[in-house]
């Protein structure tokens, strides 16, 4: 985060067009982006996956083909050509917004043709105990890129690339299987999950191999070239070994000659495992702030039941702040997702206040709750499901503007009550005047907080409440927020 007070965005979610404007509509909107105060972009993954043109990004073939190639049936990705992510960048340059590059290392998928092999399968829930001894297998692991013709690298991957694969053409009707192959181990420095998380699906790379660290290091090399990118976002960093990632950066970082912002996606709850996590990587990047997103979705089912006064406990926002990415949902999250655990619409005005008007985090907006979303797909159920999200676009905006005029200085919480809590910001003498935040799960609420700021007058920013409160000659004003709500207090001037 190179900017006072910077906001990210994930400017994309699950089931955006599939028509290829994407990374049109990032450059026509870089503007105003950046005058609402976004100063950092997380774009979608941009290189062929297995759906080519409906692919998300998450299932890698081609990660040099970034909609250059006629490769998985289309030249261009879901999002664009090559040429219009270019475009894009360069817009969001312009208008003062950095870019950070999503990243799939660890799990391909498309393979162009089997390769005979043998492997020890495992059942996917259990990675310690065999379910059999080595059989023989065929999998996709030769991948060619003939469509490429070897353009920007010669590289292809073979069956030696690789850990372990979930599919064997010997063994179609075997599901939930993991095939650990001949000669190799699951990685150690992962989760813990499943006995050993290491293997996530697809073709999981062997990241111990020499070619292929030598292969990892020259696209990173080559996508820096290519975006002139001001950092990664790394996805399912859980499933690969920890010990990778400090010194592959730490090559990025000379290679761009500038420190890249980084944040990594280990997806747990368990605020112990990203301490253990940030703890053995030795810092060197942030990680999402997963627990501060189900506190969120929590307290969005529990209503006024739910206990304000301890919403930030248990989090890194809280216990390491200058590692937290916070975020209210994400594409994994969004309803009928494999992680879906959404925020309600009610409170997520509540939760994005606390993100944005907080001194602790760099946080990032989701797309969808900006814009709004509606979309259908089939859910758990196996019934399709429409889904509308709506847009919170006119508060976020108004938080952005108190973030980027107010929310600076000397913090001071006033979580106090069981569904109404509050806080305020002094200012400094760069941003003075302060801010002050009151929220309720439940009704109506009012709460003495002080300002720093004697006699001076605020006025609801959200539009919430109307007329204003003037502080007394100590500092002091009692301010409100209606029930199931956040109200936000600035200068009234």
């Amino acid at each position: 985060m190179s900017q006072l007070n910077g906001v990210m965005m994930q400017y994309f979610h699950w089931y955006c067009r599939s028509d290829g404007s994407l990374w049109e509509e990032v450059a026509a909107n870089a503007m105003e982006l950046s005058r609402a105060g976004i100063s950092g972009l997380w774009l979608p993954p941009a290189y062929k996956g297995i759906g080519g043109g409906y692919d998300v990004g998450y299932g890698v073939y081609d990660m040099y083909d970034l909609g250059e190639f006629d490769q998985k049936g289309s030249i261009r990705t879901k999002y664009g050509t090559k040429e219009q992510y270019q475009h894009a960048i360069q817009s969001l340059k312009k208008h003062g917004i950095n870019s950070y590059v999503d990243v799939v290392l660890n799990h391909r998928m498309g393979g162009d043709a089997v390769e005979p092999g043998r492997a020890t399968p495992y059942v996917q829930d259990n990675r310690l105990n065999p379910a059999s001894s080595l059989i023989d297998i065929q999998a996709y692991t030769h991948f060619k890129f003939s469509a490429r013709n070897k353009q920007y690298s010669d590289f292809e991957y073979h069956w030696r690339h690789f850990d372990a694969v979930d599919y064997s053409a010997l063994h179609p009707d075997e599901k939930g299987r993991v095939f650990l192959l001949e000669g190799k181990q699951f990685d150690d420095y992962v989760a813990l999950e499943k006995g050993n998380f290491a293997y996530l699906m697809g073709c999981d790379l062997d990241m111990q191999h020499p070619e292929v660290k030598a292969e990892i290091t020259n696209w990173g090399k080559w996508i820096l070239d290519q975006t002139q990118a001001e950092g990664f976002r790394l996805d399912a960093i859980k499933h690969m070994a920890a010990w990778f990632f400090p010194e592959w950066l730490d090559t990025m970082e000379r290679h761009a000659g500038k420190d890249l912002f980084v944040v990594g996606e280990y997806w747990s709850n368990d605020l112990p495992s990203l301490h253990w996590y940030l703890n053995i990587i030795g810092g060197r990047m942030s990680v999402f702030d997963v627990p501060l997103h189900f506190k969120f979705a929590s307290a969005s089912r529990a209503g006024s039941s739910y206990d304000m006064r301890g919403i930030l406990d248990g989090t890194l926002m809280k216990e390491r702040p200058t590692h937290a990415v916070t975020f209210v949902d994400n594409h994994d999250s969004q309803p009928l997702q494999a992680l879906e655990s959404p925020v309600q619409p009610w409170f997520k005005p509540l939760a994005y206040a606390l993100i944005l008007l907080r001194a602790e985090g760099y946080p990032c907006i989701f797309y969808p709750d900006y814009y709004g979303a509606e979309y259908e797909d089939f859910g758990g159920d196996r019934n399709k499901h429409r889904i509308v999200l709506p847009s919170h676009r006119f508060l976020i905006d108004r938080f952005l503007k108190a973030r980027r005029q107010f929310a600076y200085g000397d913090q001071y919480d006033y979580f106090d009550h069981f569904s109404c809590v509050g806080w305020t910001r002094h200012g400094t003498a760069e941003h003075p005047g302060g801010v002050a935040v009151l929220m309720s799960a439940g009704p109506q609420g009012h709460k003495w907080m002080n300002i720093g700021h004697p006699g001076k007058s605020y006025g609801d920013a959200t539009g919430h409440i109307s007329g204003r409160v003037t502080t007394n000659e100590y500092g002091w004003a009692e301010f409100g927020c209606p029930g199931g709500s956040v109200s936000v207090w600035v200068p009234a001037e």
